[in-house]
C-alpha cells in the first residue's frame, strides 16, 4: 500500500546541508564501517518533489533463473560527466568528496538514483561489486529523501543483519571493505509507507 509523501514538521523550506562533523561511525567489523548522519539535508521534501518531477525515471527488467522480471523500483543513472538533475546534488557530492578525501583518496564521480514508490518496491541483498568494488576498498554515500525505509546489512553469504533507517534527508556512507565483505538490502514491507528516493554517490569505476 502506498501513501503520498508527507513532509516533516521539522523540514523547513530551505534546501541546505548540515555539518559533516556530526557524522557518527558504526564499525561492522575490523575492515567495514557505516557512517550515519540523520537529517543532513534540510528541505528534503522540496528536493524529493524536484527529483520526482525532473529525473528521467525508467523501469528495468533483469533475467532471474528462467525468466525476465521487473526490477521493483524506478532508476536513473548519471555518469561522471552528466549534469545532475538538481544543484543540491552537486553541492552534496562535492561536500562528501572533501570530507572523505583523506580516506577515499578520490572524489565521488557518479550518481545513481532509485525511486521506491511504496512498500512493494525494494532491492535484494547485494554489494556494489561491479568494477573496482569487487577488489578494492571504496565508499558508497547514500542521501535519502522521502519516507524512511529500513536498510539492512549482513556479512556476505549470510548471518545476523544490522538495521539502519534511511529517509528524509539522512546520509548513510558505507566504507572500507563493506561492498566486498557485506551485503545490503532494502526489504519489502506490508506497512503503509510513502515514496522514497535514494541518491547514491560513487567513485569512478564502482557500480
Amino acid at each position: 500500500m502506498s501513501l503520498p509523501l508527507q513532509g516533516s514538521l521539522f523540514d523547513g523550506d530551505a534546501v541546505v546541508l548540515g555539518s559533516l562533523a556530526d557524522v557518527r561511525r558504526t564499525r561492522l567489523d575490523a575492515t567495514a564501517w557505516v557512517d550515519v548522519l540523520p537529517g543532513w539535508l534540510g528541505g528534503a521534501s522540496t528536493v524529493f518533489e524536484r527529483l520526482a518531477e525532473r529525473v528521467p525515471w525508467h523501469a528495468e527488467r533483469r533475467p532471474m533463473y528462467d525468466r525476465v522480471v521487473d526490477v521493483p523500483r524506478l532508476v536513473s543513472f548519471f555518469a561522471e560527466h552528466d549534469p545532475l538533475p538538481d544543484r543540491i546534488l552537486v553541492t552534496a557530492r562535492d561536500a562528501l568528496s572533501s570530507h572523505y578525501a583523506s580516506e577515499l583518496g578520490e572524489p565521488f564521480r557518479t550518481a545513481g538514483l532509485c525511486y521506491y514508490r511504496d512498500g512493494r518496491d525494494s532491492v535484494a541483498w547485494h554489494g556494489d561489486t561491479i568494477g573496482r568494488g569487487a577488489t578494492d576498498d571504496t565508499m558508497v554515500a547514500i542521501v535519502s529523501v522521502g519516507a524512511p525505509r529500513t536498510l539492512l546489512l549482513r556479512p556476505r553469504g549470510g548471518g545476523p543483519s544490522t538495521r539502519f533507517t534511511a529517509g528524509h534527508g539522512d546520509l548513510l556512507v558505507m566504507g572500507g571493505s563493506c561492498q566486498r565483505t557485506w551485503e545490503h538490502a532494502v526489504p519489502k514491507t506490508t506497512r503503509p509507507v510513502g515514496p522514497r528516493i535514494s541518491i547514491q554517490f560513487r567513485p569512478r569505476g564502482v557500480r
